[in-house]
């Protein structure tokens, strides 16, 4: 007697094919994850807003595109030293992640909206000449709106916004255009209104790309 047992075979077509996709399946995931982390290197974990290197790609390819019909625009939380001193850091940072939210909120989701350090931000969209005061104006408005805090307290706040704008200034470049903004926010610095940037602000000294005596601009090392 034969004492050979035959099995059932094992490993079909099916068996084949999911073994095939098992791999395949691990590499989809690993991509996956790995896009995930680095979107996530991008973004400031505060206020979920471009880093400086990843606002400078997407800014510039965005002056790239629109050119003439773009805006650069900077903006500065007003009196931020002093909710730090007599509030505490995390009213702060609450004050910070609801300009972040601000800002992306009216920019869009085809603009470039970063955080360029403390409590400076800047924004690169399609902005038509035709449109930018009533939107600045609304800007504005949207970042003079109380902050509640985690505790239920209620913080006045105020931002300076400067913009500069390719048709009137007669570049593209992100540096010049940026410099310029900069400048023409400390000029309204206060006073409740943005200011768009004329080629007298396109003349202002800078460091680094940034105003000269501008906080902090010595620290970065390259012009945004």
């Amino acid at each position: 007697m034969n004492p050979t047992v035959r099995l059932p075979d094992l490993i079909g077509p099916r068996t084949l094919l999911i073994t095939a996709a098992l791999p395949l399946t691990g590499w989809a995931v690993h991509a996956a994850a790995l896009h995930k982390r680095l979107a996530e290197q991008q973004r400031d974990p505060l206020t979920g807003l471009l880093r400086r290197d990843a606002y400078t790609a997407r800014a510039r390819r965005i002056l790239a595109r629109h050119g003439d019909t773009a805006a650069v625009i900077t903006i500065d939380a007003d009196d931020f030293k002093a909710v730090n001193d007599t509030l505490g850091h995390a009213a702060g940072d609450t004050l910070l992640a609801a300009f972040g939210s601000r800002l992306t909120a009216w920019a869009g989701p085809r603009s470039a909206v970063g955080r360029l350090g403390g409590d400076e931000f800047a924004v690169v969209l399609e902005l038509a000449s035709d449109r930018r005061e009533r939107r600045l104006e609304q800007l504005v408005r949207m970042l003079h709106i109380p902050v509640v805090l985690d505790d239920g307290r209620t913080v006045d706040v105020a931002a300076s916004v400067g913009a500069a704008a390719p048709d009137v200034l007669g570049t593209r470049d992100l540096s010049a255009l940026q410099r310029a903004a900069d400048a023409a926010l400390y000029d309204g610095k206060h006073s409740g209104r943005a200011v768009v940037a004329t080629a007298a602000h396109a003349t202002t000294p800078s460091i680094n790309g940034r105003r000269a005596g501008r906080p902090g601009t010595t620290a970065w090392g390259r012009a945004a």
